[in-house]
């Protein structure tokens, strides 16, 4: 096997996010999902960015939120994803680069535009999310590049992406040849609504040893499993994946490896101003650690410490000297 060029490779959605905080009555005038995630066609995303208050605009998307963290922490790191020609596209493809990622996929000509998540954030700090995945759902497959793919240690796939079918048949192809140059395969399982509609396609690449690292939240392991008990579903998953990682919020995280199996408590924060990341952040402070080979205790806690600073302020990306944070905190 040839020396990695890169850490971590991941497919996704590029989408930039539209954040701004409103008061509860506003999710409920708009008849939103509140602390859910929902897919828009272009006319509703429009109508819901019409009556959003004063926003922020920030690159995001969860895979690429994940790799933004792994980039501040030291790593090296790619994505794949599509955006159009269009200014949004060029922003999100500045950002990327800016944050010292690699990301050449060529944009898409025409319609649809790039995608956009519109995030409401209540005074709580629980966000309502909803996204128009625009060119980010005709990512194809011609456009992977295998040979990127295979230079990269750990192959990382964003379970939103996983809805529309063609960017799900390119992130089938991305696996094969991950394995086939006997690279890691780690996936994040989203939302729970993802996993309503795919969840036997999940099942099948559990079942059939492709995912070697998978991140979950309770809610997510609850309807993988059908199991309502955390550790029972836990249980159902541990043995068919050599490394599981489910968090619980405010009650933390635990993460199984080849029998180990490791606990964390939340990081404790002054304010919780804005959840969106929190779980893309926890993946990237988790791998951080996982990549280089540290204890399963140590990656855990860089996940708490990582997702914890990104929901002390508004934006699914990290403020804050990361590697600084984490040095000070193990």
């Amino acid at each position: 096997m040839t020396e990695p060029r890169y850490d971590v490779i991941a497919i996704g959605n590029a989408v930039v996010d539209v954040i701004a905080a409103c008061e509860d009555e506003l999710i409920e005038e708009l008849g939103l999902s509140r602390g859910g995630m929902m897919l828009l066609d272009e006319p509703r995303a429009d109508e819901l960015y019409q009556a959003m208050p004063p926003a922020r605009e920030v690159s995001g998307g969860s895979a690429a939120n994940t790799l933004a963290g792994l980039s501040t922490l030291g790593l090296q790191c790619a994505f794949i994803g599509q955006v159009a020609d269009d200014q949004l596209g060029k922003v999100f493809r500045h950002d990327m680069r800016a944050t010292g990622i690699d990301f050449d996929t060529p944009a898409r000509d025409g319609e649809p535009a790039t995608g956009r998540c519109l995030i409401f954030v209540t005074p709580d700090g629980e966000r309502t999310m909803n996204t128009f995945l625009g060119a980010g759902q005709f990512l194809p497959k011609e456009a992977l590049d295998e040979d990127l793919i295979a230079s990269a240690s750990i192959l990382y796939l964003e379970g939103y992406l996983w809805d529309p079918e063609e960017p799900r048949r390119a992130m089938r192809r991305a696996i094969e040849v991950a394995r086939s140059a006997g690279r890691k395969i780690a996936f994040t399982a989203s939302e729970s609504f993802v996993i309503d509609r795919h969840g036997d396609d999940f099942r099948s690449l559990i079942e059939d040893g492709m995912i070697d690292i998978l991140f979950v939240n309770e809610g997510e392991l609850a309807t993988l499993t059908g199991e309502d008990d955390f550790e029972n579903g836990v249980a159902a998953v541990a043995g068919k994946v050599p490394v599981l990682v489910a968090t619980k919020g405010e009650h933390g995280a635990i993460a199984i490896a080849n029998g180990e199996r490791a606990e964390v408590a939340a990081e404790p924060i002054e304010k919780v101003v804005d959840t969106t990341g929190a779980g893309d952040q926890f993946a990237a402070g988790f791998l951080s650690g996982y990549a280089k080979g540290a204890p399963l205790s140590d990656c855990l806690k860089r996940g708490a410490i990582t997702a914890a600073e990104v929901i002390s302020h508004y934006g699914p990306r990290p403020e804050a000297d990361m590697k600084k944070l984490i040095a000070e905190s193990l």
